[in-house]
């Protein structure tokens, strides 16, 4: 434990407080003196016990409204987590969505391909089956009216 000497409203006192903390109880002790020296400027001389009083209740009030800043700050927080969470579960249902449409898209793609392939053979074999008939009509042609 360390020790800490202050001055609080002109008297000295020796406090204790954990290695380390040293800084932070003077520090605390500070805030708390200025709230108490601007009430008695503002007061007036009431009593000691009754500006300590008054002080703890400033300092109570602000540490409570503090906290209810903290909570509602919180609960923003939740809802905006909540609403983080909402928005990545669309973002990855849109995703899904739209690689289900890519390969569909992918699959007809390969499909029309397919079948653009048979057609082109279709048509080949058509014109190779058109070119014969038309040579055997010739060769038949030939046939039936020999060159002069």
């Amino acid at each position: 434990m360390a020790n800490v000497n202050i001055k609080f409203n002109g008297k000295d006192f020796l406090l204790s407080c954990d290695d380390g903390q040293e800084e932070h109880l003077e520090e605390l002790l500070i805030h708390i003196n200025e709230k108490f020296n601007k009430l008695k400027n503002d007061l007036g001389n009431i009593g000691e016990n009754k500006l300590l009083l008054i002080t703890s209740v400033q300092v109570m009030d602000e540490y409570f409204e503090t906290k209810k800043k903290v909570e509602l700050k919180k609960e923003q927080l939740k809802d905006l987590s909540n609403k983080f969470r909402e928005l990545k579960s669309l973002v990855y249902e849109y995703k899904d969505k739209k690689e289900e449409e890519i390969a569909q898209l992918t699959q007809n793609h390969e499909e029309f391909k397919n079948e653009i392939e048979k057609n082109k053979q279709d048509y080949e074999k058509i014109i190779e089956d058109a070119a014969d008939e038309i040579e055997n009509f010739v060769a038949k042609a030939n046939l039936e009216n020999p060159v002069q």
